[in-house]
Order: structure tokens, then C-alpha cells, then sequence
């Protein structure tokens, strides 16, 4: 009995193996680099970037995308948080990965790989390795490895040696901070809130390699590049053909940032007035202006130091969202007087505000301009409690 259970056992095991191995592409193969536009949610900003492997006479159409991930996994959001967001190698139907495309009326431009069959069969046994069960995720990250650059890597891994990345044609190298504001408005609330959250470390200029983090930059990278001292691509064709998605453009002014900043900064001298002439204090105002800056500032914080994101550290962001304005939050609601330390922490917060200038014209952080408000409503506040104290 143990026998034929030990037979069988190895049976399944050779089954699976032989399941497990890719099959060998024909002369007629193809592999392909698939590049998709930009679309309506933030996630999709940027555009798609996907590897397709055809071979006609095997039936094979599949497109491995590296862009895929799943909202009901455990834990999702928190590990999003922590900076622990892992995403999967997918792989489908091409006709099944560009229907979504079609209904959205995206483009998709496709960049035909100068390859022979040997190097097909090689990328196609590493995409059909990597598409294994203990292989498929990785964790992701937006600047750093996403589904973008992960094609650039997978290239240069493959052809060690062979793959020459020319920056000829880029005209400037943009940092990472820029080359996201070239997809998303300056004066949006996902630019603002990508600004904030965004530390020192993305205002380093990208190399030519780095580019391809983009997408649109990526397919560019391609037309560039080459293996063995020839051109990586064989031809370039448009599979899906529509304008340019505007989805993304400047929000209007009643819905931008700048217009609900410029209003609070208005609503904040207007009542800094009022106290003033009737020599009156309005805690309700700096409560909320006191605790919403000391919760972003501690946001900011605990993204630097407590969570596995790249692109949050050395953000200098809580120089003028200052986390201890939490406590004073409560001090000022909850106390008759003034506590007798306020006045000097009110000059140190100024300070710091100044110094988080300093780090804007020298250039060891890039701020966002939206912050000029927030920071000249919190100055005027201080300056008033210092006046009232």
C-alpha cells in the first residue's frame, strides 16, 4: 500500500514539473513590450507598462503584467501604510488584458523586441519562472520598482551585459518630484497630498536608468536602447488608438487647493482681526489650526521613521507642521491661561517654519507652493498669541 501511495505521489510530482516547465516558442514568436496611456484614477496617472509573448503556432497571445494587486488581501491598507504593499506578476489573455483598455478608450502602443528564438525562449522561461505561485509577488514601490521599471530590470537580467540604456535623447534628467508633477497638476489635491508625503529623497535628479519608472518614459527608453550593439527593437506599431487622456487636468478653481488655502488664509486674518480690535482670543480657531497641523506633522514622522516607504524619508514637511502642536492644541483649549513656556515655543515654531524655507531655496527639498497659505495662516496665529500673551 505504502508503494503504490509512493508511486503515485512521484507520478503527480513528474506531472506537475512537466506542467511547471514552459513550453518551447517556435520561430515565428514574438515578444513585445506593451505601453498603455494614462487614465482617469490616480492610480493610473502615470499610464501601464506590460511584456506580451505570442507564438502562432503554439496558440500563445499572454500578456505578464507586473502592475497587479488585490484590495482583499489581508491586511491590505495597513500594509499599504507600513509601506509593505506587495503587488503580483499576473498573467492573461491579450484580448482579455485589452478589453479593459477599450472600454476605458486608452491607447496602447506596442514596441516589437529584436530578439532570436533562443533569447525569446530564454525571457519566456524567465517570465513563466517568475509567474510561479512562490514567485509572482514582490513589494512594490511607485518610484523604485513598479511595473514600469521592473522591465527595465527583467531586460538587463536577462541579457546581462548586452543591454545599453542611451540617455542621448533626453533632453533634460528631471528629478523624481518633477517627472510626477509632469502627470499630475501642481494645483490638485493629489499633487498637494504626494508633495506632503513626499520626502528629500525624491528631489534627486533620476538617472537615464531611473526614468523608466514612467511609463511614457519607459517606451521612449526603448526606442533608445540597445542589445549588442544594435537596436532592442524590431518595430513599433499602435494597437489601440485614442487621443490622450485629459482626465488628469488642473481641477477648476471652486474645487482646486490653492482656492480653499487662499479662503482659509482670508478666513484666518479676518478673525486675527476681529480678536485683535475686541481684544478677544478665538480658541475654537487655534485648536483646529494647532491640531490639524500637529497631526500632519506627526503623519509625516511616523512615515519617515515607522514605515518601510522609500519615498517619504527626509522629509522636512514637519519643520512648519510642527507634531507638538498637538499638545498645545489641548493647552490652549482646555486652559484659562496661557502656559508660561508657550511664547517660546511659538518663536521656536516660527524659526522653523524659516528654516523650512531655507531647505526650499537650497534646494535640499522641493515644498509645494500650495503650502504658502497653511504656513502664513499658522505665522499670523503665532504672531497674534504671542501679541495676546
Amino acid at each position: 500500500m505504502k508503494l503504490k501511495l509512493k508511486v503515485v505521489f512521484v507520478f503527480f510530482m513528474v506531472l506537475q514539473a512537466s506542467f511547471a516547465q514552459a513550453p518551447q516558442l517556435s520561430e515565428k514568436a514574438q515578444i513585445s513590450v506593451l505601453t498603455c496611456s494614462t487614465g482617469n484614477e490616480l492610480f493610473s496617472s502615470f499610464g501601464h507598462t506590460a511584456i506580451r509573448v505570442q507564438d502562432a503556432s503554439l496558440g500563445i497571445d499572454v500578456v505578464y503584467n507586473y502592475g497587479t494587486f488585490d484590495f482583499n488581501k489581508p491586511n491590505f491598507y495597513l500594509n499599504f501604510a507600513k509601506g509593505k504593499l506587495v503587488y503580483s506578476l499576473s498573467r492573461r489573455r491579450f484580448e482579455n488584458f485589452l478589453y479593459n483598455y477599450e472600454l476605458e478608450k486608452r491607447w496602447v502602443k506596442e514596441q516589437i523586441l529584436d530578439l532570436n528564438t533562443s533569447e525569446n525562449n530564454l525571457l519566456f522561461k524567465f517570465l513563466e519562472n517568475n509567474y510561479l505561485p512562490e514567485n509572482r509577488d514582490y513589494l512594490y514601490d511607485p518610484l523604485f520598482n513598479n511595473c514600469s521599471s521592473i522591465t527595465g530590470d527583467v531586460l538587463e537580467k536577462e541579457f546581462e551585459g548586452g543591454i545599453i540604456f542611451n540617455g542621448s535623447h533626453l533632453e533634460e534628467k528631471y528629478t523624481f518630484r518633477e517627472l510626477v508633477r509632469q502627470y499630475i497638476p501642481l494645483n490638485s489635491w493629489g499633487m498637494f497630498g504626494i508633495d506632503l508625503a513626499f520626502g528629500g529623497v525624491t528631489d534627486k535628479t533620476a538617472t537615464v536608468r531611473e526614468h523608466m519608472f514612467m511609463p511614457y518614459y519607459a517606451m521612449e527608453q526603448l526606442a533608445n536602447t540597445t542589445k549588442a550593439g544594435k537596436p532592442l527593437l524590431k518595430r513599433e506599431r499602435t494597437i489601440l488608438n485614442y487621443p490622450e487622456d485629459s482626465g488628469n487636468d488642473q481641477d477648476s478653481l471652486l474645487t482646486s487647493p490653492i482656492f480653499w488655502f487662499m479662503m482659509l488664509l482670508a478666513f484666518v486674518i479676518a478673525i486675527t482681526l476681529l480678536d485683535y480690535r475686541h481684544q478677544g482670543h478665538n480658541k475654537i480657531l487655534d485648536f483646529l489650526l494647532f491640531f490639524v497641523s500637529g497631526l500632519a506633522g506627526l503623519l509625516i514622522l511616523v512615515l519617515w521613521f515607522a514605515t518601510d516607504h522609500i519615498v517619504t524619508g527626509k522629509n522636512f514637511n514637519f519643520l512648519w507642521l510642527m507634531p507638538v502642536n498637538l499638545f498645545v492644541a489641548f493647552k490652549i483649549i482646555t486652559k484659562k491661561e496661557m502656559p508660561i513656556w508657550l511664547p517660546k515655543y511659538l518663536w521656536f515654531a516660527i524659526a522653523c517654519i524659516g528654516i523650512v524655507l531655507l531647505i526650499w531655496v537650497f534646494r535640499i527639498q522641493i515644498l509645494s507652493p500650495l503650502n504658502i497659505p497653511l504656513m502664513l495662516a499658522l505665522i499670523i496665529r503665532y504672531l497674534f498669541l504671542l501679541k495676546k500673551i
